[in-house]
């Protein structure tokens, strides 16, 4: 798959997520239903009842893998930069931390997420939070400006990793934080996965190698890289996709087999540093 080709496509699907405002992988179901399932599946990655109620209806859309605010330790008077926004869930538990000193600026490709997001801020009279229209591989954000560079389940998506981890180098102050939560693979998988641009939309076909992701927050300068949390991807939410069964069922290939390939996805919070200069 070409690059722009992707970006295209993901940028596609995203549209349609901040206008249905539902996971891309939720069941064809009323508006109530996809809030309740959005939620259930951030409580299972590790966000609590306090923290859903803490931000405005309609920035949760169930898209994350992991809990990154929770880990990342933020402080009063801190900015923090959000990769890949999306209706600015995390973007306001950073702002309920950093407080009226902080700042928090969330970068999206996706117009449609960024006008989800600034309603919600204005919703929830969130001052402190800029929404800004850009790829992460290209970070519209000043040199050495940045505390901490959260991200939840977006840099999978990115058809160049190393260009994002090098931006999220180039925009950290020294001694900056990055804290990362991302689906990534044990093991590659077979081409029918790897080439399906849905399952590219879904988080998973777009998934490097644990080794190979780790190694590129390396390459870009970060030290002190450590894996605090990892789990196995719920299967059950991709094969639940009906564009997904459409494709499957055209190429003849089980569900089963799916279903096996799809254990060696995972999810991992990864931490770095940027030294000092």
């Amino acid at each position: 798959m070409k690059e722009q080709e992707i970006t295209k496509v993901v940028r596609e699907g995203y549209a349609k997520i901040a206008q249905k405002g539902s996971s891309y992988f939720a069941p064809a179901s009323s508006c109530c239903e996809s809030s309740d399932l959005g939620e259930d599946i951030t409580r299972r990655i590790g966000y609590t009842d306090e923290e859903l109620k803490s931000v405005p209806e309609g920035a949760n859309l169930g898209l994350g893998c992991g809990n990154p605010t929770a880990l990342a330790s933020l402080r009063e008077g801190e900015t923090v930069l959000d990769l890949g926004a999306g209706g600015g869930f995390d973007c306001f538990l950073a702002a309920n931390k950093v407080g009226k000193k902080g700042k928090v600026i969330g970068v999206d490709m996706t117009p449609e997420m960024l006008d989800r997001a600034r309603e919600n801020a204005r919703k929830g009279s969130f001052k402190n939070v800029d929404f800004r229209l850009g790829e992460i591989e290209n970070l519209p954000v000043a040199d050495d400006s940045v505390d901490v560079i959260i991200s939840n389940c977006v840099i999978n998506l990115s058809p160049d990793k190393t260009r994002v981890f090098q931006e999220a180098f180039r925009v950290l102050k020294p001694q900056g934080k990055l804290m990362v939560s991302d689906i990534v693979l044990m093991k590659e998988l077979p081409n029918f996965i790897r080439d399906s641009l849905d399952a590219y939309v879904g988080c998973i076909s777009g998934a490097m190698l644990k080794d190979h992701y780790v190694g590129a927050i390396r390459k870009a300068g970060f030290h002190e890289i450590k894996i605090l949390d990892e789990k196995p991807f719920p299967a059950e939410s991709s094969v639940n996709d009906p564009t997904l069964h459409r494709i499957l069922e055209s190429l003849n290939i089980p569900m089963e087999e799916v279903e096996r390939n799809l254990r060696s996805v995972v999810s991992i919070t990864v931490t770095a540093e940027k030294g000092k200069e």
